[in-house]
């Protein structure tokens, strides 16, 4: 796990470190020193922290003008145990919709398995979006969490999308496909 390093190929247009609006201005990262664990293995210390104990995160991209942000997920997504969508609504949704961000796009092909635990934050940051026309997507999610996903209807609130290719876009681009294909879902 230590190997799979957030995608970095669009740290040229935005460092969610240096973003004054992101929960997660003013981190200083180690390129060495490898401290953060899912069920102790460590993780590329790139990944962010926010609050759960078996996922971490990396925002991509939070484009305020066009409204959407880009977050690429890692570990296990476990609402049974860790209560992980609370923390991800709380500490990291929360402020950037505060900031105007109402289209969420999660990358999740490195969320290897998903236990559930309920509804209501979903329900609620799907309801907070919505009434802003926004949308959340999770893309790329294995089959075996998907799978798990779907049994707890949890699709209802997040839209689940593969694109293989999501890293070949540049964030503006995957942001307008995304919200092309749903437009025409919805239309």
């Amino acid at each position: 796990m230590q190997d799979i390093e957030p995608f970095y190929n669009w740290r040229h247009i935005y460092i969610s470190e240096d973003d004054e609006r992101s929960p997660f201005f003013g981190r200083i990262y180690s390129e060495f020193e490898f401290s953060q664990t899912i069920y102790n293995y460590y993780i590329h210390p790139q990944w962010d922290d926010f609050g759960s104990r078996t996922m971490y995160l990396k925002t991509l991209m939070a484009d305020y003008e066009e409204h959407y942000a880009v977050i690429e997920l890692i570990g296990e997504w476990n609402d049974a145990i860790e209560n992980d969508i609370m923390e991800l609504k709380r500490e990291v949704a929360d402020v950037f919709f505060a900031q105007g961000i109402t289209k969420f796009i999660l990358i999740a092909e490195n969320v290897l398995n998903f236990h559930s635990d309920g509804r209501d934050y979903y329900e609620e940051w799907f309801e907070e979006v919505t009434d802003e026309d926004g949308w959340i997507v999770v893309v790329n999610m294995p089959e075996q969490t998907q799978h798990d996903f779907k049994k707890a209807k949890l699709n209802r609130y997040l839209e689940l999308m593969d694109i293989p290719s999501w890293r070949t876009y540049k964030p503006f681009h995957l942001f307008k496909k995304i919200d092309e294909q749903l437009m025409k879902r919805l239309g």
